[in-house]
């Protein structure tokens, strides 16, 4: 079994900063891309980044330039630094990741719990 649990949601200003993470643990061979989707109130699930196991990241054009994706594949943890935020921002945040298995070899697509992050004043 393979678990993704999210952290680092909660209530900011603003202009303020969060950094969400997410931590696989499991059966896992490797991870091969990872990233982080946002479900605003009302409104359908939607991209926000990726990032390869090699590093290679993909934004989402209102976050660009105000949020950074990074990851430690030693921890199999995808980390989310968000700056500057605005209240149209506010969503619940999940994590997703394409896992390998050790015993079939074949990827599968985890996802996590969600955590809110909410930008009011």
């Amino acid at each position: 079994q393979v678990q993704l649990v999210e952290s680092g949601g909660g209530l900011v200003q603003p202009g303020g900063s969060l950094r969400l993470s997410c931590a696989a643990s499991g059966t896992i061979l490797s991870i091969n891309a990872m990233g982080w989707y946002r479900q605003p109130p009302g409104k359908e699930r939607e991209l926000v980044a990726t990032i390869t196991s090699r590093g290679r990241t993909n934004y989402e054009d209102s976050v660009k330039g105000r949020f950074t994706i990074s990851r430690d594949n030693a921890k199999n943890t995808v980390y989310l630094q968000m700056n500057s935020l605005k209240p149209e921002d506010t969503a619940v945040y999940y994590c997703q990741a394409e896992i390998i298995s050790p015993t079939t070899l074949r990827s599968s697509v985890y996802w996590g719990q969600g955590t809110q992050a909410t930008v009011s004043s």
